[in-house]
């Protein structure tokens, strides 16, 4: 199915619906249930629905909640949307906070700083998606082994046990004796 229908190849933001091709099976159909998500503008469901369906699903939609959708104008700016898939909008902030407060930003993108500039941000994005798009199957990470933390304290054996309690009866008596000697 991943040959027949192969999805949209260049990221461009426009709205992009699976055709069926005649002869061949249909593209899966799937239908977006948000649950308990809020359904608000730009919200990260969007954006996984226009990743899955730039990846060929058939999926029905409106481009309302996307972003670059105006709400007075009641038109889809292309532009815009393709600037938040491609991340622009993160470098932008990134670029508004290194000019405005190097703390603040050192603070919100503490991680990012170690490896991603704003200045690359669109290429990174641009090699991710070619990564899917040449092998498209996830490869499960193996586990990292976890040593597990143990707060209580571990079971004292019987002799343990009985030791210390005549620890607990010597202090006393040594204490009874010293109370009694002053």
């Amino acid at each position: 199915m991943d040959k027949i229908y192969e999805g949209q190849v260049e990221v461009t933001g426009d709205e992009y619906n699976v055709e069926s091709i005649d002869g061949q099976p249909g593209a899966f159909t799937c239908y977006l249930d948000a649950g308990l998500a809020r359904t608000t503008t730009g919200n990260k469901v969007f954006g996984a629905l226009k990743g899955a369906v730039d990846g060929g699903l058939s999926i029905p939609h409106s481009t309302k909640r996307f972003p670059g959708y105006g709400s007075e104008s009641k038109e889809f700016n292309t532009e815009v949307h393709r600037k938040h898939i491609m991340g622009q909008n993160v470098a932008d902030y990134m670029h508004y906070l290194m000019e405005e407060d190097e703390d603040a930003y050192k603070k919100q993108f503490s991680q990012y700083i170690k490896n991603i500039t704003p200045d690359i941000m669109e290429e990174m994005y641009k090699k991710a998606h070619a990564a899917i798009q040449e092998n498209p199957v996830y490869e499960k990470k193996s586990k990292r082994e976890v040593k597990k933390k143990r707060w209580n304290r571990p079971k004292m054996s019987l002799a343990q046990k009985k030791d210390g309690v005549a620890q607990k009866k010597a202090s006393f008596l040594r204490a009874q004796e010293w109370a009694a000697d002053s």
